[in-house]
């Protein structure tokens, strides 16, 4: 197991659970991962004010519930003291080597006695640099995808020169870098967000500037956690019916984008990622953040902006996403050019028997039984309980969810892990009743048969 972020700890309890011998790197000295305030493994992009953006009950492992004395929308330390228990109450902190950083995994040299076939070598440095490595059946890849900060790529023209500050979200983490300044924000994501917000209290000006517009979700419809004000039945409808109700109750909670100023989306609902946020509309309706379109160009101190309006700025914080990337593997072995990496269900490599990512995927909200389901999955698997297809019928079931959601999102890097979430775990529950009844497998394969004659 690589990383013991949120996704790598509970595949740990999964594995210990199950009595599946295992190992866990971390290359930091406690779990928690990018939740971990400062996390010593240099990786985290929390900020001090930072609160989750999805409830509690949504977000907790299903073995353990969050404490019921917990906010509704617990901040990241309360989040970091929740792992840490939970790493406790099932006791395997000690299978897991912090201060150990995974340098490679490559295909294992086939031994006299040992392991061949999907063996892989995994190397490591401990924290006084000693290096050693050892050899496993299967690598589980749970290193997390919101730690390798994207600039944009090209930069703008004259970013180069620009003569104010830039900072990428990812090392935002107290607001005094905002105080008395002229802010612009460049995106409109929970981050963007929630430091437009910040910002509009402490500095002389926020400006917000954005490619594409979004939906804004409350955090709370009805006097519920938005997220709970659902039904998880509503998902089997068609997504049309979905997006005339969910709208229909946007509207009455809170409006559409445009009420307050903001472009229209060029997008429909759910069709992209939305913005989770009770506080952003109303700053712009005070006149506390300022809306921009996109940035032209940077002129010395100033920016301009798409519609030709130009501000003096002294700081722009650029909330404009995360690159896909495994250091340990080289990239003619396993790699992400545009944030794209083709895995069966989302999990299984087609190509590299054994090799697993556990959370390497976006989920309308931030849900943790999403690699509790991974995970059982997958310890199915190497238990040899789930029968997995040939790498060729992987391929196209691939090509045909890869076609289904470049259908149901837009286009963009950040998009391309994003998965509808019910339906998801709906497929991967038909994987693992078939491989548990022991007589399902049949009807297993002649369902992806069926997804491969659509094709």
């Amino acid at each position: 197991m690589i990383g013991a972020g949120s996704s790598g700890i509970v595949a740990c309890q999964v594995l210990a659970a199950r009595g599946i011998d295992f190992e866990c790197f971390e290359v930091g000295s406690s779990v928690g991962g990018n939740w971990r305030y400062e996390n010593d493994n240099g990786m985290s992009a929390a900020y001090r004010s930072l609160h989750i953006n999805t409830s509690r009950r949504v977000m907790a492992y299903a073995t353990y519930p969050m404490p019921d004395d917990y906010p509704d929308y617990p901040s990241h330390f309360q989040i970091a003291a929740y792992f840490d228990d939970f790493v406790d109450h099932f006791g395997f902190r000690d299978r897991i080597r912090f201060n150990h950083e995974v340098t490679d995994v490559s295909p294992a040299e086939a031994q006299k006695g040992g392991p061949a076939g999907g063996a892989y070598r995994v190397s490591w440095r401990d924290g006084d640099g000693k290096e050693a490595s050892g050899v496993y059946s299967s690598v589980l890849v749970a290193n997390g995808h919101h730690w390798d900060a994207r600039w944009p790529d090209p930069p703008f023209p004259g970013q180069d020169s620009f003569t104010g500050e830039q900072l990428h979200v990812h090392d935002y983490r107290e607001p005094d870098v905002l105080t008395g300044k002229r802010v612009l924000v460049l995106g409109i994501g929970n981050s963007a967000t929630d430091i437009a917000v910040e910002s509009s209290r402490i500095a002389d000006k926020t400006f917000l500037a954005m490619r594409r517009s979004a939906y804004i979700i409350p955090k709370y419809l009805r006097g519920k956690p938005s997220d709970e004000a659902g039904s998880p039945q509503l998902t089997r409808l068609p997504l049309t019916i979905q997006r005339v109700l969910f709208k229909q109750e946007l509207k009455a909670a809170a409006g559409m984008p445009t009420d307050y100023g903001l472009p229209a989306p060029d997008h429909k609902l759910l069709e992209a990622h939305p913005t989770i946020s009770s506080e952003l509309l109303p700053r712009i309706g005070h006149g506390d953040v300022t809306v921009r379109p996109n940035i032209d160009r940077f002129d010395g101190g100033e920016v301009v902006f798409a519609d030709g309006t130009r501000e003096q700025i002294d700081l722009v914080v650029y909330c404009t996403g995360y690159k896909i990337s495994f250091p340990f593997f080289e990239p003619g072995f396993v790699a992400a050019p545009g944030n794209r990496l083709d895995l069966y269900r989302r999990v299984v490599h087609p190509d590299r028997p054994g090799l697993y990512f556990i959370g390497l995927l976006q989920p309308l909200g931030e849900r943790h039984d999403r690699a509790e389901a991974q995970s059982e999955w997958v310890a199915d698997v190497i238990e040899g309980k789930v029968d997995l297809p040939t790498g060729r019928e992987m391929h196209r079931v691939i090509e045909r969810e890869n076609e289904r959601m470049a259908k149901r999102y837009v286009a963009s890097k950040r998009h391309t892990i994003q998965v509808d979430f019910h339906p998801y775990l709906r497929t991967l529950a038909r994987e693992r009743r078939a491989g548990r009844a022991g007589r399902g497998i049949d009807r297993l394969r002649a369902r992806r048969s069926h997804e491969l004659r659509r094709l």
